[in-house]
């Protein structure tokens, strides 16, 4: 991967409507060079977000008490919640390139920090006519550990990534994640038994060359 330094942002907990029309703030102020390519950590209250395509039967039921907001980010339905560090990437691509091809990079920049932190992970190509694989997965058991949904606009994107680090992984079990009803969703607590919030704040912020 080439060099690609970013300006970082760091937040606690932050509702989701808000966040999103400050995200539409920093966008505008990149698409007119107002500030460098930046990354955005932090977290959400509990919150379902779907992309314009989730079937009505993948989402949760009501009753469970978790808002569901639909976004426009691509990809299907994710959970959000403490103890998850979400990303939000604001970084205006090159003439040749292809909001997949970022992500493909973000992907792979996630891989490198959960090795960091003593997780093996992979990036998943989606085979022919397969649910989209985009996410990163650990390595040894297979499961789902990160989510990525993004978008671009007049050559800058926007949403991100979500990485489960510590929290409540039942929600997960509410709706249909990502489009795939068999995902096994996961967290660093779960895989290596110590996950400090702080820690994957640093190790993902220097994967992406944030500071």
């Amino acid at each position: 991967m080439e060099a690609r330094p970013l300006t970082l942002i760091q937040d606690e907990l932050v509702d989701y409507d808000k966040a999103m029309e400050r995200m539409t703030d920093l966008v505008g102020e990149r698409q007119r060079d107002e500030r460098p390519d930046t990354l955005w950590l932090l977290s959400h209250p509990s919150v379902y977000t779907i992309g314009r395509r989730t079937p009505q039967a993948h989402l949760p039921d009501p009753s469970r008490g978790i808002p569901v907001v639909e976004t426009g980010r691509g990809g299907q339905l994710t959970y959000h919640g403490p103890g998850q560090l979400v990303g939000y990437l604001i970084v205006k691509l090159g003439e040749e390139e292809r909001i997949v091809d970022y992500v493909r990079e973000v992907e792979l920049r996630l891989v490198e920090a959960l090795g960091e932190l003593g997780l093996a992970a992979e990036r998943r190509d989606t085979p022919p006519g397969s649910e989209l694989l985009t996410g990163v997965w650990t390595s040894e058991s297979g499961r789902k550990i990160a989510s990525i949904g993004m978008r671009q606009s007049r050559g800058v994107t926007s949403h991100g990534f979500a990485l489960n680090v510590d929290g409540d992984l039942d929600p997960w079990q509410w709706a249909v994640a990502c489009g795939m009803p068999d995902v096994d969703m996961t967290s660093l607590k779960r895989e290596v038994g110590d996950a400090a919030m702080d820690s994957v704040r640093v190790a993902v912020a220097a994967s992406f060359e944030a500071s």
